[in-house]
């Protein structure tokens, strides 16, 4: 029966393969097509669009991985049948209960392969990706991930340490020059934000510097910062969800909590990382009623073009249907997790059809 698992998942894998290959090369040709839009804005050139669309593939591989599965199982599953392989597999005494378990054990690969994608590369590769975009796109901001933010302002230097979602800023450091590039001052705010059209700076810590070198320390609870940098600056490099890891996000909204902030868009995004590998192995579950179901009726073409459409539609819907649930006020699990719990429900069903 080994024997039997590999040449199933083999055959399966291989199919994938081939649909993953095709549907990552139309998703990276349109990411490819719509930046060609802002090449010769600040530094972003050609060079920058493919790093940029070179750093997206882990993202759309993540988010395609579903669709990747039910796809390559009915076609694997369907070469099968129409080499008459299938049969001889049923005719032998192999139950469909085997054949099922054959088939998720390639489910189980999809299911390991998307959680290490989701979890170790994804994060990475978004954030330089979107990084690397907004640094090509604004060249007076420079940030990398051990020392934040850097924006040079004037005569002034402002470190960053953190942008929230919100646009909060956290450990916000200032550092004045004089003409002579003498430094003349520091600052120090736990918290920035923006608010009536400036930013108002809370616990500021300031330390003046004397020609001689004396310093004199002053506190103030709330102060207002006059400067260049406006909230559309400071959103090049907002932290997204998406970005994050589940270790991450989990942190993020304990984070969030504490400080009284909405957490609902990052309990959205942690449901949706658990139940996407959940739904990975749904769509290979349902891959094998809509073949078998075609070898009874004889309508391969028919089952195979709606199966391929229902992929399609779990797409687009499980990317939507949750910000359309936030927007009502339900809860984020409800939203991650309904979509493949109705496919769960509707797998089972045409399942049972045909066992």
């Amino acid at each position: 029966m080994r024997l039997l698992d590999r040449y199933i998942g083999g055959t399966i894998l291989r199919q994938s393969s081939l649909v993953f290959i095709v549907l990552m090369g139309i998703f990276l040709f349109m990411v490819f097509i719509e930046e060609l839009a802002d090449i010769g804005v600040g530094n972003y050139d050609l060079a920058s669009v493919f790093r940029f669309v070179a750093l997206s593939a882990p993202r759309i591989a993540y988010e395609t991985f579903p669709m990747v599965a039910l796809i390559g199982t009915i076609l694997g599953l369907s070469s099968l049948a129409l080499g008459s392989e299938l049969v001889v597999i049923r005719a032998s005494g192999v139950s469909l209960a085997r054949i099922t378990g054959s088939v998720l054990r390639i489910g189980g690969f999809f299911m390991v392969a998307v959680i290490l994608v989701g979890e170790f590369v994804n994060p990475w590769s978004e954030s330089a990706a979107q990084r690397g975009r907004a640094e090509a796109l604004e060249r007076a901001i420079d940030q990398n991930n051990s020392f934040g933010l850097w924006i040079r302002d004037g005569r002034k230097y402002v470190n960053v340490g953190e942008v929230l979602p919100d646009l909060t800023l956290l450990r916000i450091r200032i550092f004045e020059f004089d003409d002579t590039d003498r430094l003349v001052s520091m600052q120090y705010a736990g918290r920035g934000r923006y608010r009536n059209n400036v930013w108002q700076l809370l616990n500021l810590r300031k330390t003046t510097i004397a020609a001689g070198g004396d310093s004199t320390v002053e506190a103030f609870d709330q102060v207002q910062w006059w400067t260049t940098m406006t909230p559309q600056m400071m959103s090049a490099f907002l932290i997204t969800p998406e970005q994050l890891s589940i270790q991450q996000l989990r942190q993020y909204m304990m984070y969030l909590r504490e400080n009284s902030q909405d957490t609902r868009p990052y309990q959205l995004a942690y449901w949706q990382k658990l139940t996407l590998p959940l739904s990975t192995a749904v769509m290979v579950v349902l891959a094998i009623p809509f073949v078998f179901g075609s070898l009874r009726s004889g309508s391969m073409g028919r089952n195979l073009f709606i199966g391929i459409m229902v992929g399609l539609v779990f797409y687009v819907v499980n990317k939507a249907f949750g910000y359309i649930v936030l927007g009502y006020g339900v809860s984020p699990i409800i939203g991650a997790a309904l979509p493949t719990v109705i496919l769960f429900v509707a797998a089972l069903f045409m399942y049972r059809r045909v066992a």
